[in-house]
């Protein structure tokens, strides 16, 4: 087995600020624990991963590659392409890839190359950490190993290897900051879980043909999350700056004020601009219905696109990889068209 490592950045190589001093605090069960206060930042690569952790290639022979190093929350959409692209050009000649990133944006990362990477026949696995590599209690041991086990499983998805689960990428978000457990996907079982042994799931995609690299994409989306008080007329202000799309986090099952502080006129003026409107919910458990409720209903009058239970960075990714592949002509039908479908299983039901 032959697998490609695709170093972009992240904590799992990242060193703490220098002469960062420490500080001590008391734990839950009253120890007094050491924490790090200085910063932690991408450190140069001057240390062959493989050597630092040579049980790797017990499982494969392994390539690494350094395409950047970043800390993820300066992972731009031109990020995904560069990745989608090297990782496409790579994939006749390895059995799996895997790509070291940070977790702060793996979630939209993930769910980015689900959809730039359509025709998978291996498996294309993320993976990171909380705590670096050097550190003496660190998850990143665990979590490359885990990683490179999954890229050598034959399944055919882009993949998020974390806390012991590999979870489908355009379903993962990250749910704990703290936590080792940092990743979570609430409506979408893990495709394996890696225990004493590793389960597979069943629900795992079909094998599909490699496609031709399509690199086009439309960053000029905005996400937001509605609130109590949210004046329409920051979003309007949105729309006359020149945004392409918009992704709302809405209340519950896709539910928006209208009444004080109504945003159903905001996606009037969207829609007579051929802007689409992308609605996900807050809740991390359930999924979008704009008919259960009035606001949804409203919402769905005005135009508003519906995305059932896809997280808000696979419906942001998806919104700007539709966006760049058709323009901004007819830019409300093409999405609508896809998002009545699911591309990579980013949805339960469509």
């Amino acid at each position: 087995m032959r697998l490609l490592l695709l170093h972009t950045g992240g904590t799992l190589m990242m060193r703490g600020g220098d002469g960062a001093p420490s500080r001590r605090a008391a734990s839950l069960d009253g120890s007094v624990e050491a924490h790090e206060v200085g910063p932690l930042e991408p450190d140069v690569y001057t240390q062959d991963l493989l050597a630092e952790l040579p049980v790797l290639r017990k499982i494969a022979e392994i390539e690494a590659r350094i395409l950047f190093n970043l800390d993820s929350a300066d992972m731009q959409p031109r990020h995904w392409v560069e990745i989608g692209r090297a990782v496409h050009a790579a994939l006749p000649r390895y059995d799996g890839v895997v790509i070291v990133h940070g977790t702060d944006t793996m979630g939209y990362t993930a769910s980015a190359l689900a959809f730039l990477l359509p025709g998978l026949d291996r498996p294309v696995v993320l993976t990171g950490s909380q705590r670096p590599l050097t550190d003496v209690r660190t998850d990143a041991r665990t979590n490359l190993v885990d990683a490179c086990l999954m890229a050598t499983s034959g399944i055919p998805e882009v993949g998020v290897a974390f806390g012991s689960k590999l979870l489908r990428g355009c379903r993962a978000t990250k749910v704990d900051a703290w936590g080792m457990s940092a990743f979570g996907s609430p409506s979408c079982a893990p495709l394996a879980e890696l225990g004493v042994g590793v389960n597979l799931a069943p629900h795992t995609l079909p094998s599909r043909p490699l496609q031709a690299f399509d690199d086009r994409i439309e960053p000029r989306v905005l996400a937001f999350r509605t609130f109590p008080g949210l004046d329409p007329r920051l979003v309007m202000g949105a729309l006359g700056a020149g945004v392409k799309g918009l992704v709302v986090e809405a209340f519950g099952t896709g539910n928006l004020p209208i009444k004080e502080s109504s945003l159903i006129p905001v996606l009037e003026a969207a829609r007579a601009i051929d802007v689409p409107v992308v609605i996900v919910s807050q809740s991390p458990r359930g999924a979008v219905d704009l008919h259960r409720y009035a606001g949804g209903a409203a919402a769905a009058r005005a135009g508003a696109i519906g995305a059932g239970d896809m997280t808000p960075e696979a419906a942001l990714a998806k919104l700007m990889i539709t966006l760049g592949r058709v323009g901004q002509e007819g830019a409300v039908r093409a999405a609508r068209e896809a998002f009545s479908r699911s591309w990579a299983g980013e949805v339960s039901e469509v």
